[in-house]
Parts: C-alpha cells; sequence; structure tokens
C-alpha cells in the first residue's frame, strides 16, 4: 500500500495577542492509500490544524505536508488549485450555499473548474443518487435536516471526484442515528469509491466505527498511533485511556474498585482479554489447579474489527501461597495486572487449618448428659447459607466461561 500524506516534522505558530502559541508541535504521521485514517483529541489539541495543513488552509511554520506526491504546503496559484481538486472536504457546519438548490450546491464546485453542464448533469445525477437525495435536487438548504445537509456537502465535496477527502468533525452536530447513516455513506465513500480519508473528531465512537488506524493528539503532538484495534484493546498514554474508557467500560473507577473491595475480600486481580483461537476455560483450570476460588467482580468483552478485546476484574479467593501460584499460572496465558498487592514475605503467615468435624456419629458415653425432652432442638428447616462461587456479582460483568 503507497502513501496517500505524509507529515514531515510539522509545526505551526500562532502569534495571540503579540504571543507565541504553538498549535501543532514536531509532528510525523502517514496516511496510507485507500483507509480510513481518525485522528482523536480533545478541543485545542490541534487536530483541525492539522487536517487544514492537507489543502493548505494552513501552512506549516515548519515541516512538510506531502499529499499524493506533492509537496501541497509549497504550491501557490494555479498549482495549488489544480492540486485542491484532488482533495474534498466536508465540515462539522456543512457550509452550503442558502441561496442555492441542492443541485446547485453539488455542481458549484464543477462550475468553477468550467466543466461541461451535460457532464454536470451526469455527475450530480450520480452523487444524487449515491448520497440517497435525487427527490431533493431542488429543494434549498433551509428545508433540509441536519443529515440530508451533511449527505449534500458529502455529494459536493466528492463532485471533482477527488482521491482524499478530508472531514472535519462531519457528525458533531448530528444526532446518534444521523451520525450512524453519515458513517455507513462514508464508509462506502471508501469502498466504492476507493477514495482515502482523514477524518478528526473528538468523538472516540466514530473511529471506533469508521477508522482503520488512527493517532492520537495532545498539545499539538501525536502521543499515540496504531491500528484502532491496538490503540483500544492496549491504549499507552493516559489521554488514549481517557478516550477508550468513556466508550469502553471494562476497568472499574476508583470510586467502583472502593464497592467492590466492601463486599469483596479476595486478591483482585486484572485479566486482559484478547482475541485468540482458542476458547480453552484457563481461568477455571488454573483455580481448579490450585484449589482456590474465584469471582468475577466487573468488566467485560467487545468486538472490533473482527478480533475480541477487554478486561476482567477477577477475585481470587483462598491461601496466599495459592492465590500467588494461581496468578502464575494465569500469566502463562493472559496479561494479569495485579489491584492489590500480594502479601509480603515477611508478613505471609500461613492460614491455620479449620478443624474438620468427625463425620461418624457420636456415642454418649456413661457421663455425657442426654438432652431431656424439654431441651430445645434446632429447626430442621432453618435456612443455612451456601457459599456462592466462581460467578460474577456486577450488573455490567460477564460469565467468566465466555473468554476465559
Amino acid at each position: 500500500m503507497s502513501t496517500a500524506i505524509t507529515f514531515e516534522d510539522v509545526s505551526k505558530t500562532f502569534e495571540v495577542q503579540g504571543r507565541a502559541f504553538e498549535a501543532l508541535r514536531n509532528v510525523d504521521l502517514t496516511v496510507e492509500r485507500g483507509e480510513i485514517f481518525g485522528i482523536v483529541g480533545y478541543s485545542g489539541a490541534g487536530k483541525s490544524t492539522l487536517l487544514r495543513t492537507v489543502n493548505a488552509l494552513e501552512r506549516p511554520t515548519t515541516g512538510r505536508v506531502v499529499v499524493e506526491g506533492l509537496e501541497i504546503s509549497a504550491l501557490t496559484g494555479s498549482a495549488l488549485y489544480t492540486a485542491r481538486q484532488r482533495i474534498g472536504m466536508i465540515f462539522q457546519q456543512f457550509n452550503l450555499l442558502e441561496s442555492r438548490t441542492v443541485y446547485k450546491n453539488i455542481a458549484y464546485p464543477l462550475k468553477l473548474a468550467k466543466v461541461p453542464e451535460a457532464e454536470i448533469l451526469d455527475r450530480v445525477e450520480e452523487l444524487l443518487a449515491f448520497v440517497g437525495l435525487s427527490d431533493k435536487a431542488l429543494a434549498y438548504p433551509s428545508q433540509l435536516s441536519g443529515g440530508q445537509k451533511q449527505r449534500v456537502g458529502i455529494a459536493r465535496a466528492l463532485a471533482t471526484r477527488p482521491e482524499i477527502l478530508i472531514s472535519d468533525e462531519a457528525t458533531s452536530a448530528l444526532d446518534p442515528q444521523t451520525t450512524g447513516e453519515v458513517l455507513e455513506l462514508l464508509r462506502r465513500v471508501n469502498a466504492e469509491y476507493g477514495v482515502t480519508i482523514l477524518l478528526v473528531t473528538h468523538e472516540i465512537d466514530v473511529i471506533r466505527e469508521l477508522a482503520d488506524r488512527v493517532a492520537v493528539m495532545e498539545d499539538g503532538q501525536v502521543v499515540e498511533q496504531g491500528s484502532v484495534y491496538e490503540v483500544f484493546s492496549a491504549p499507552r498514554t493516559a489521554t488514549a485511556r481517557r478516550f477508550v474508557s468513556s466508550v469502553l467500560h471494562h476497568i472499574p473507577s476508583e470510586e467502583v474498585l472502593t464497592k467492590i473491595r466492601a463486599v469483596h475480600h479476595g486478591r483482585l486481580v486484572q485479566l486482559h482479554v484478547e482475541d485468540r483461537d482458542t476458547n480453552h476455560p484457563f481461568l477455571s483450570r488454573v483455580a481448579r489447579d490450585n484449589d482456590i476460588d474465584f469471582n468475577v467482580v466487573f468488566g467485560g468483552v467487545d468486538e472490533l474489527q473482527g478480533r475480541l478485546f477487554g478486561s476482567l476484574t477477577v477475585e481470587l479467593l483462598g491461601p496466599d501461597d495459592r492465590v500467588d501460584a494461581a496468578i502464575d499460572g494465569l500469566r502463562a496465558t493472559a496479561t494479569v495486572t495485579a489491584i492489590d498487592p500480594g502479601p509480603t514475605p515477611h508478613s505471609s503467615v500461613p492460614a491455620a487449618r479449620t478443624p474438620v468435624p468427625d463425620a461418624r456419629p457420636s456415642v454418649p458415653d456413661a457421663h455425657t448428659p442426654v438432652p431431656d425432652a424439654h431441651t430445645p432442638v434446632p429447626d430442621a428447616q432453618s435456612p443455612v447459607p451456601e457459599p456462592v462461587e466462581g460467578h460474577a456479582e456486577h450488573p455490567t460483568i460477564l460469565k467468566e466461561h465466555t473468554h476465559a
């Protein structure tokens, strides 16, 4: 796969009230041709500024931006205009011409490119059918819903048959259902037209649903990047972890851990579940081999890009030495993080064995008093609490056998 966009040591500094503000700092990033690449970050992270360097709406203070083999950051005049025709852009607020019909909005970039009227008609009709708005050709933007407006924006961005589509928070103003419809449309744009898509968003769910790879930005820098699966299943930075935890609730917060510890007094560990080719119940096996009990007290497992990942918080119950051995056994199969530390070598005291009562019926000897008829006898029907083992006690928990 060849490269569509390259950011080489890109920095951008603005002058704000006489002071220098670094919006981008030494960004190195590549977007491969034909992929959907997402950039996620909180407000002020620099993601929109970076996106706007792709079509030279912003020019880097230092560094280079290369698009389809051309250093677009160095182009001017007609050369820049020609390069921009290969790059479509969709916006958060649609940016439609309110005084023009849907047809004329889509046709506008073609008229600027001096495309013949017959070709414009064919292309606009094709795009109206593609975005599902053939019946809205003569409508005005004020007569459309937000989702329909964004469909017009996508059709307009595709009018000149671009090789690259850049999207700046294109779904932020839409409701969840409409967002899903727009994301499906963008997926079709990528699959059917082969268009490379670079999108920026603060909605991590959009990245999860649409992107192949993702970069996480903070303070003008790329702090983490990789496949969406890699970043979601094993985020390395605090920023990435915050984003992922906002949509995936696999790992308990400190508040939830406090509630768990109030009920569960065994050793707590986290098992990080990764996509595996086997459904072998390793948690049950390790618990059985080491003669301990367990409860799954929190966690979940998700699917992403056809692969499974997640985290289970497990309580291990038993003598310290057996729990330690069980954790070692789990680590042979899964990634294990200890939530509660084990005992220190000098403080470990072997658990005292509970005396086991003799199962044989006792026979009173001559000195044993025999109860008379007035001695109260325990009610045989009194309920006796039963231990509950190997189960989940939190409403968001998956059963152990699902992926353990």
